[in-house]
């Protein structure tokens, strides 16, 4: 049995993610993580830089995604925008009409595209404003219309031509993208579209939206296409003929010369319209050839009611930037993944994390090290139990802080990094974590620190001169990530070749989520 999921149904989720991330009761963030990811050991690569593995779905690795996971920044209703591809408007290019219909069997003429949203059928112009084509001077003789010469810049509500060229092109001005959007979000390949179209107050939006209101205004249909001309109708200018269909009060004034119908342009659009059909009744005694005429159905209620139907939005970017505003996301470090988790819990409770920003690593603060330490270097401490292991993340010589994760690779077969027995398991497989004690950290690099086990607070003031927020919360110089390990769903992830960072850096990430 044959069975699609439907553009719409993409378009509904797309928008239903939106509303998830605005919801306050929900905490999306933007994390990276694996600052070694070159290193021998479960979901690591020698090669990642040069060959960067696809991620693994499924909860083993995504367990390990975690493990790793360095730092979230939360995404807010201010960096999450449903997207649609851009198409720019350039002259003498051939667009493509807005039709409710292509399919399979009826290709968009210029791109051949199967549905509408793959067909080029709207653009954006050089001041950001976006139309879509309501007519393009095509018809069944000429199927792929005209060049268009003149660049729309209107702002009127009503479709017109953009210019006197005669390029047969009638435009619909729909929004302009807001100059903040330009700025945080522009794109060579992607348009923002403005948020929450349906209940924005903006004058402009909802002067566009309550003009393609049909229900109020009479309006929907805007274009009748002449598939085929016929021959042998009563000829005349400017008769006027009824849209029949579901819908009530369309019409549409035609031009017959030489029997042939040669123009058409709606008198009234009406409202209510899923399908029509031109009641040629009146002038088609004589005709020999019967003409095909193609009223144009708008998305919804009419063209700007509801854009994202209509320029087919079933794809979400989500925004966060990363700097040096907190040391929550250590500038001495490098990342390799980046993903997105909804909804991880507070450490040691069930409540959903809220803040700003987490820091899912653990940290140690030392009075004194010897020797040096890098990212990715195996650390270990005498405590009680056993050793308790990690790799370092990232180290701050002013503030004398140590980052680290504690992941599988660590505690399986040495040798093989799975679960394949080997000597010394019932000891070393089992993770323990690290403790405030007199007991020093090491590595196997030779770097040996010291814990300071009288160090209990939120801020540092190393030099006696200038007092530093470590960001996370320390307790005899241990402190606990923000997060509990595992927490939240991970609904996104992309393994990247290592970025390293520096304390100017600042990471502009941008995520496209296609549904």
């Amino acid at each position: 049995m044959a069975a699609l999921v439907t553009d719409q149904f993409r378009i509904l989720n797309a928008g239903n993610f939106v509303d998830s991330v605005v919801n306050t009761s929900n905490s999306y963030y933007v994390f990276v993580g694996l600052s070694n990811p070159t290193d021998s050991g479960f979901g690591r690569d020698v090669n990642w830089d040069t060959d960067t593995p696809d991620p693994t779905d499924n909860i083993d690795y995504l367990n390990f995604v975690g493990d790793n996971m360095m730092f979230g920044k939360k995404v807010t209703s201010a960096n999450v925008k449903r997207l649609i591809r851009r198409i720019d408007w350039a002259r003498g290019t051939k667009y493509e009409m807005y039709r409710h219909d292509y399919s399979l069997t009826n290709l968009s003429p210029i791109t051949s595209s199967s549905r509408l949203y793959d067909a080029n059928y709207y653009v954006i112009n050089s001041e950001y404003k976006v139309y879509i084509c309501v007519d393009n001077g095509s018809s069944g003789i000429s199927t792929t219309g005209n060049a268009s010469l003149d660049e729309p810049t209107f702002t009127d509500l009503e479709p017109s031509a953009a210019g006197v060229s005669g390029d047969g092109y009638v435009w619909k001005y729909l929004f302009s993208v807001s100059p903040s959007d330009i700025i945080k979000f522009d794109s060579t390949e992607y348009i923002t579209l403005p948020s929450d179209w349906a209940s924005s107050t903006n004058a402009q939006i909802t002067a566009v939206r309550d003009n393609g209101d049909s229900d109020e205004n009479l309006n929907q249909i805007k274009k009748v296409y002449i598939h085929s001309q016929g021959a042998g109708y009563s000829n005349g200018v400017g008769q006027e003929l009824n849209i029949i269909g579901d819908g009530s009060g369309a019409k549409v004034v035609v031009d017959v010369v030489g029997g042939k119908i040669t123009n058409t342009v709606i008198s009234s659009g009406g409202s209510g319209y899923t399908y029509g059909m031109v009641d040629l009744g009146s002038i088609s005694a004589s005709a020999s050839t019967k003409a095909n005429l193609i009223p144009i159905i708008p998305p919804s209620k009419g063209h700007g009611y509801d854009i994202y139907r209509e320029l087919g939005a079933d794809k979400v970017l989500v925004y966060a930037r990363f700097d040096d505003s907190t040391r929550d996301f250590p500038s001495e470090t490098v990342f390799s993944q980046v993903g997105i988790v909804k909804n991880p819990t507070s450490i040691g409770s069930t409540a959903v994390f809220g803040e700003n920003q987490f820091s899912s690593l653990g940290a140690l603060k030392f009075s004194s090290t010897t020797g040096d330490i890098n990212v990715g270097d195996k650390i270990f401490q005498s405590v009680t139990g056993g050793t308790a292991k990690g790799y370092a993340v990232s180290y701050d010589a002013d503030t004398k802080v140590l980052k680290y994760a504690q992941d599988r690779s660590l505690f399986l077969n040495q040798t093989t990094f799975d679960t394949i027995d080997y000597v010394g398991v019932s000891t070393t497989a089992k993770v323990y974590g690290f403790e405030s004690s007199a007991n020093a950290v090491s590595s196997d690099a030779g770097f040996s620190g010291s814990i300071d086990i009288g160090f209990t607070g939120i801020t540092t003031n190393p030099s006696g001169t200038k007092i530093i927020s470590l960001a996370t919360q320390f307790t005899n110089g241990v402190a606990n990530p923000e997060i509990n390990k595992g927490s939240g769903d991970i609904i996104y992830l992309d393994n990247r070749p290592q970025i390293t960072r520096n304390s100017r850096q600042k990471e502009d990430v941008k995520i496209i989520l296609e549904f």
